[in-house]
């Protein structure tokens, strides 16, 4: 049984003009995250092995979670290849995760997000918010057999506001 968590970046900042990948979080995100993490520290316990875009909007919502679930620095990763808008790029990311990680963790980005929640999971979804949380459970051994799984849990912001 393998068990993924997709998150999407909080809400990122269009204040100030900067390239993409070095946009900030507005203070909005950092509530939403609270609302998301205390309600996700409710559900089971999974002890997730995490790997974070290296987008500052995405590493910083990251750390986020790293903090409030007391997550390991060996178990926390950044990689560029997570900065994607393409599902099928993350979902060549989860089928070459080691197969001893059973509880894995994503930071990533809109629509790839939304789109491979949608591809993997049996509860469709219009969109993954910012800061939405997505678990995805799956009757397999192997990532690499990643293929439709079951969605369990779906916590948004908005629902806590």
């Amino acid at each position: 049984m393998k068990t993924l968590i997709l998150v999407r970046h909080g809400k990122s900042s269009w204040k100030e003009d900067l390239p993409d990948h070095e946009r900030p979080l507005k203070k909005r995100a950092f509530n939403d995250a609270d609302l998301v993490i205390k309600a996700f520290k409710l559900q089971n316990n999974y002890e997730p092995c995490v790997f974070s875009s290296s987008a500052v909007r995405a590493l910083t919502t990251a750390k986020l979670f790293k903090e409030a679930l007391k997550i390991e620095d060996d178990k926390f990763s950044v990689k560029k290849e997570l900065y994607t808008f393409e599902e099928g790029e993350l979902l060549n990311f989860v089928r070459n995760a080691d197969d001893s990680i059973q509880n894995l963790m994503l930071f990533g980005h809109n629509p790839a997000m939304t789109n491979l929640t949608n591809q993997l999971g049996d509860d469709m979804i219009n969109n993954l918010p910012t800061t939405g949380l997505v678990v995805l459970q799956f009757e397999i051994d192997s990532w690499k057999d990643i293929n439709s799984g079951k969605t369990l849990v779906k916590l948004f912001p908005k629902m806590f506001r």
